[in-house]
């Protein structure tokens, strides 16, 4: 991998994940909306967004091949299916005041991207990475133990964003073509969706007031945006490098559910949380070993 390239793929990759690490503040101001609703929205408007910016580079050839090659566009639907139900479980973890929750799951994203590396991608573990994914099961382990439950928002979140990540790394489209037909793949079921609720009258397409209307939109362009950063970082990166880079995203998540939301957080929470931090460290002494040898080499 060229420098140039791996550095512009670090570079997006904390442009996304510092937008991520926002979202709880942003989607906290469309709380009074049903998590389906702000959904459909976000994929209509990040769909009208990225439609326009692909119409100002000249780059719909690019999404008409796509079209040509049904397997890219099947490999396309299902990454929209995993990173639409990921987003419509995080809305209604930040409506329902599970953003701890929420955090929880994407710091295991990097843990999950490792055992997919090793599942999927044939990849080596060595001792350090395997620490860190035993850390991470004792952590489980305790969530189980002291709540009397599985952690389902965390794991849910964790599983789907990492399998998005690995599916899209395998799709050789660029970022905003990408994008835009990921979005697009989402809208039949949105419009179902819409269609359903207008028979009772409910229109989701329809806001309460302009300040609603305006975040809609605003929803829409905010996840365009760090969609597109990360589908470049993917392309330019291995997934241990984009793991490594995810930490920020919860890290913000977690900040703003404790001191800003107030959310409350348990010892036994806190337990878990520490056990995959410790899980976390160890990886990323075992990413930054590697990096260092390459260097050397």
């Amino acid at each position: 991998m060229q420098p140039k390239s791996q550095l512009a793929g670090i570079g997006f990759g904390l442009l996304a994940y510092g937008i991520w690490g926002f979202f709880p503040l942003f989607f906290r101001q469309l709380s009074h909306i049903s998590p389906m609703d702000v959904l459909s929205n976000r994929a209509v408007w990040a769909c009208v967004f990225v439609g326009i910016l692909l119409t100002l580079r000249g780059s719909w050839g690019k999404v008409l091949a796509v079209f040509r090659t049904p397997r890219q566009f099947a490999m396309l639907a299902l990454a929209a299916l995993l990173v639409g139900s990921n987003w419509l479980m995080f809305l209604w973890a930040v409506a329902h005041e599970q953003v701890v929750a929420s955090s929880l799951g994407y710091f295991l994203t990097p843990l999950v991207n490792v055992l997919l590396g090793l599942v999927v991608l044939k990849e080596k573990l060595n001792r350090l990475e395997w620490i860190s994914v035993g850390l991470a099961v004792a952590g489980l382990a305790n969530e189980v133990i002291s709540l009397g439950s599985l952690p389902w928002v965390s794991l849910f979140l964790a599983a789907t964003f990492g399998t998005y990540g690995l599916v899209r790394k395998q799709v050789p489209v660029d970022a905003l073509s990408g994008l835009w037909l990921e979005t697009l793949a989402m809208l039949p079921v949105c419009g179902i969706y819409a269609l359903w609720m207008a028979q009772s009258g409910h229109l989701v397409f329809a806001a309460q007031d302009t300040s609603t209307a305006a975040w809609l939109v605003g929803a829409g362009i905010i996840t365009a945006l760090p969609l597109m950063a990360f589908a470049a970082a993917t392309q330019r990166l291995d997934l241990a490098t984009v793991g490594m880079l995810m930490y920020i995203n919860p890290t913000m998540q977690f900040a703003t559910a404790i001191w800003i939301f107030g959310e409350p957080l348990q010892m036994a929470r806190l337990v878990s949380f520490g056990l995959i931090w410790l899980g976390l460290g160890f990886f990323s002494f075992s990413m930054w070993q590697k990096l260092h040898r390459a260097g050397d080499s």
